[in-house]
């Protein structure tokens, strides 16, 4: 039997959910009560005949069906709001300040831009790339309106998705041998730096920090010049780089939690509403957690 025609508002409401995380965090989002939420699901599931969420007390949990939905119900949601910004004669108009560390910027952050820009080409987009360690305070304090970031707080942000960590290494000198293992890092603070050190401890390995740097340009150099083996994450190790692990005597590293950040002074403005909207539908239906 062929499902029945899908409406907007069911759609809305089931990618509100999954966003959220809960019924009750995505009806504020789509601005109705929380059992016109379970309400509006219900008419989807019945429309389409098949389970899509697993209801706990405590979470949701797509179902195969939910997650091939979710795909097709992102897509459909664009192309409406796309549809509405032509013919609604409506122009989206302002700045959006937007910070990404360089790891997460080819990857991540072109995608959504690519996808932004032919639909708001009125919004002036300022991209700052830097180490989240820096960007985290600049959201904070107001001086970026949102960031996509490593995230130092398991409750701050909107979670994302999962980057693993990876040990890089140059095939053309096999430093994982050498006692104690030479080792590039990056500051201080560096989420990635800790795991890197957190891992080694537990190994019982000894190292020696040999080459510092805040700059992803920075670490791949210092691997590609037989200095040091270092940890990037998955999504910026280039392909000519060696993966090291167990069998190089390397242990497992904690993937980084990402994020995106907004700023409370940027609360109200349309275009970074817009912009993060379409952060979050895009990644968390990248498959990358």
């Amino acid at each position: 039997m062929m499902p029945r025609d899908l409406q907007m508002d069911w759609l809305k409401c089931f990618v509100a959910v999954v966003d959220a995380g809960s019924l009750s965090s995505a009806a504020g989002e789509v601005h109705r009560s929380q059992s016109a939420v379970s309400m509006q699901l219900k008419k989807l599931e019945a429309a389409l005949g098949r389970q899509l969420l697993v209801r706990g007390p405590r979470h949701l949990q797509l179902t195969a069906d939910g997650q091939t939905l979710l795909g097709y119900a992102r897509r459909m949601l664009d192309l409406h709001a796309e549809t509405q910004a032509v013919f609604g004669g409506e122009t989206l108009t302002g700045r959006v300040r937007l910070g990404v560390p360089d790891d997460y910027a080819t990857r991540y952050i072109t995608p959504v831009l690519k996808r932004f820009a032919p639909r708001h080409g009125a919004v002036e987009i300022e991209l700052n790339c830097e180490q989240s360690t820096a960007l985290i305070p600049r959201v904070a304090s107001g001086d970026l309106d949102l960031a996509l970031v490593s995230r130092d707080h398991a409750r701050r942000g909107t979670l994302l998705f999962h980057e693993p960590l990876v040990w890089v290494g140059s095939a053309h000198f096999e430093l994982w041998r050498r006692d104690p293992l030479p080792i590039a890092v990056y500051e201080a603070a560096s989420l990635a730096r800790r795991s890197a050190i957190n891992s080694l401890a537990l190994q019982g390995r000894r190292y020696k920090v040999v080459y510092n740097s805040s700059s992803l340009a920075g670490q791949i150099a210092a691997v590609e010049s037989g200095l040091a083996v270092a940890v990037l994450t998955q999504c910026s190790a280039p392909e000519h780089l060696q993966i090291l692990g167990s069998e190089h005597g390397l242990g497992p590293l904690e993937p980084m939690q990402v994020a995106v950040y907004r700023s409370r002074a940027s609360q109200g403005s349309r275009a970074v509403d817009s912009l993060r909207n379409l952060i979050i539908r895009t990644l968390r239906s990248s498959g990358s957690d």
